[in-house]
């Protein structure tokens, strides 16, 4: 059975992620399925992301990642829609991503806007901190290799999703 292809959102909050998926998964010539930091980090109960939020996060994290393998393995497409950080509970993350899916077929797709407007995209949001795209910016992963860059200052989210399908697909 041929493996699924694996797309990997890369970005801060409020860089329009969720929103490139949200194109991707209305277009009829290629399914995906969805995983997502936000979906895996409401599996942990309030409880203990308030104790230690970054030590069950980052397992989260991890089983986001074995759980993409699963539907890649099982010939299914799939959509992370994630943030590569590095802290040290999760440390090294970009190399735990690759070593994880070194047997599948895996994009990494860099999805970027400018801090100053992501700024304003989470005061809209009103379920973000101002800064919180800033925080996010200084903790990513160094050194990525990333198959596509997607600027959503430039591009709308159905834009950025017909980048995608046309690069990687």
């Amino acid at each position: 059975m041929e493996k699924g292809r694996i797309i990997f959102l890369n970005g801060v909050t409020s860089a329009g992620k969720t929103s490139i998926v949200e194109a991707l998964q209305e277009r009829e010539d290629v399914f995906f399925y969805v995983v997502a930091n936000d979906l895996f980090q409401e599996m942990v109960g309030e409880k203990y992301l308030r104790e230690n939020y970054w030590k069950y996060l980052s397992e989260v994290i991890i089983m986001m990642y074995h759980t993409a393998k699963l539907y890649s393995d099982m010939g299914k497409n799939v959509l992370i829609d994630g943030i590569l950080v590095e802290r040290e509970e999760i440390t090294p993350h970009y190399q735990q991503l690759t070593e994880i899916l070194k047997h599948n077929p895996l994009d990494v797709v860099e999805v970027y806007c400018p801090l100053d407007i992501c700024r304003k995209r989470n005061i809209l949001r009103g379920d973000r901190a101002e800064n919180q795209s800033d925080e996010q910016h200084e903790l990513m992963a160094k050194n990525i290799a990333y198959s596509l860059r997607v600027d959503t200052s430039l591009h709308n989210a159905a834009e950025c999703a017909d980048m995608i399908i046309r690069n990687l697909f």
